[in-house]
């Protein structure tokens, strides 16, 4: 693993979920690979699609998401500054058993 120092704002603006204007009710923090409907799993490290029924991808805090992703970029990434992961706010359909991306797929490139 690589040790990057990275910005507080690598993985886009702390955010606390009581703040933000959501029209579904997060569950959590998920990291996203942008231009992607993967999340990051948090018991093996690697993205996963948010259909996928082996994926546990919500983090409890922003803390601890921002932890994996940079992890994950470590183990991943040997120039940080090309990583394309966000934290962002996510949700989980028990009915569909599956997690959602409340703000759907992020782009890399506005």
């Amino acid at each position: 693993m690589v040790i990057h120092t990275l910005p507080a704002d690598a993985f886009g603006d702390r955010f606390t979920l009581d703040e933000l204007p959501l029209a579904r009710i997060p569950a959590g923090y998920a990291v996203q690979m942008l231009d992607t409907d993967k999340l990051l799993d948090r018991a093996t490290g690697t993205f996963l699609p948010v259909r996928s029924a082996a994926l546990s991808g919500i983090f409890d805090s922003f803390d601890a998401a921002y932890a994996a992703a940079h992890e994950w970029v470590g183990n991943h990434c040997p120039n940080p500054d090309e990583h394309r992961l966000a934290i962002v706010p996510a949700s989980f359909d028990n009915l569909l058993n599956r997690h959602v991306l409340i703000y759907g797929v992020l782009c890399g490139q506005p």
